[in-house]
């Protein structure tokens, strides 16, 4: 299914441009891991965990606008997201209180760390990061992936910064919170976030004198 009409069957027939408009979103050419694709696996691990929250189609909103809003030069993303979805959704006949969720939900992307009794927020976390359990060809194409989206940023800066990321992920307590997703995901996860950080932390090569 494409996703247009992915969308569509989820919202109704009226909030197409909605749809249109995220899908355009996400197929920004600055992008090289937060694409289609990625709204695609997180859309279908939702699907899978479905029934471990509350609101399922109400995550599943929350997967369309979690990543809408990104550029690689600002820290404000999940916000900026989230704000339009209130936007967007604001126009449609989805209740006040449904769209608060979806923003909220959102939001929750940056940390990564939903509360105990948050089912829809684990949900959204756990297809988010789903990418971090993969096997290690896939988790290096996607480190490999985000590297390309801050082209811009030098090598030393990349590495701190990126170090800081992974080192915050490694403190949650737990990365995964469904039985599954926890189950499938969170040992190899925290491998692969391992490994990444010791390759970082690696002396990059140096260039070779020329031969005399």
């Amino acid at each position: 299914m494409q996703l247009v009409e992915r969308w569509v069957a989820l919202a109704g027939p009226r909030t197409r441009r909605i749809g249109a408009d995220l899908d355009a979103r996400y197929g920004e050419e600055h992008r090289r891991y937060h694409t289609r694709e990625h709204l695609t696996a997180v859309l279908d691990l939702v699907d899978e965990l479905s029934a471990y929250a509350d609101a399922p189609d109400t995550v599943r909103l929350a997967a369309w606008f979690h990543d809408a809003v990104y550029d690689p030069q600002r820290a404000d993303n999940e916000e900026r997201s989230a704000r339009l979805a209130e936007r967007m959704l604001a126009d449609t006949d989805l209740p006040a209180d449904t769209v608060s969720e979806v923003a909220r939900l959102v939001r929750l992307t940056e940390t990564h760390a939903p509360a105990q009794d948050d089912r829809n927020g684990q949900v959204l976390s756990d297809a988010d990061l789903a990418i971090l359990g993969s096997d290690p060809e896939r988790y290096a194409a996607y480190a490999a992936a985000v590297r390309e989206e801050y082209a811009f940023v030098p090598e030393e800066i990349y590495r701190a910064g990126r170090a800081e990321v992974l080192n915050g992920l490694l403190a949650l307590p737990a990365l995964f919170h469904t039985p599954p997703a926890r189950e499938r995901y969170e040992d190899r996860a925290r491998h692969n976030l391992d490994t990444e950080l010791t390759l970082l932390k690696a002396t990059p090569p140096q260039d070779t004198p020329p031969q005399r």
